[in-house]
């Protein structure tokens, strides 16, 4: 078990690593194994990019973000431009239906909304729009189409999981309530628990996923 002094070191020595971030604009604080992450930033990339290093840190048990994104001068764009950067990084990608969504944006804010099929098409959404000049945050409110759950989506689940980490199936409880799929017990680490929830989502006719594994510390 670290401790929060050790924790401190390794998520500042993460930050210092990875090249995508200004670890000098990031204060790092631990208490009880929760990491409290502060500062001003010019990208909400970058805002991205520092809670998904603290993540992966193991022994991390939570992340606070308290990081604003102040933009320079130069990275700065009216919301109409932001819009049709939006609409075309959209319509570019692969693996978004763009005629599905709408981008709303207000004072560099993004709002996603709209229907899809799946899950990983409301995520690759948002991370399109995410590294775009001029965005100072992203909220997606994609919905999921609704559709039928099979009998055995609780079995299907349970064998993703076990195909992805045997060792973690076996402490997780997966709960399915009609399309809502709820996650209990304890992982490793935030990337057994991120892969878990992955696993959840890609189960057809699921459209929500109540997350409630805990990480180890």
């Amino acid at each position: 078990m670290k401790t929060d002094a050790q924790l401190k070191k390794d998520v500042s020595a993460e930050l210092e690593w990875d090249p995508s971030i200004n670890a000098s604009q990031v204060g790092v604080a631990v208490k009880d194994g929760v990491v409290t992450l502060t500062g001003h930033l010019d990208t909400f990339a970058e805002k991205h990019a520092i809670e998904r290093a603290a993540q992966r840190v193991r022994g991390v048990k939570a992340v606070a973000v308290e990081l604003d994104v102040k933009l320079e001068p130069g990275h700065k764009r009216s919301d109409s431009e932001i819009a049709a950067a939006a609409e075309a990084a959209l319509a570019w990608h692969a693996l978004v239906p763009a005629d599905r969504m709408q981008v709303r944006v207000e004072k560099g804010w993004v709002t996603l909304q709209g229907e899809v099929d799946w899950d990983y098409q409301r995520r690759q959404a948002e991370k399109a729009v995410r590294p775009l000049v001029g965005v100072v945050g992203v909220s997606n409110a994609i919905a999921l189409k609704t559709g039928s759950t099979p009998a055995d989506v609780t079995q299907r689940i349970r064998d993703a999981l076990t195909r992805h980490a045997e060792h973690e199936a076996k402490h997780i409880e997966v709960i399915v309530d009609g399309a809502t799929v709820t996650l209990r017990g304890d992982v490793d680490s935030w990337g057994e628990r991120a892969a878990a929830s992955g696993a959840a989502w890609s189960a057809r006719g699921v459209s929500s996923v109540v997350n409630e594994l805990k990480v180890k510390w």
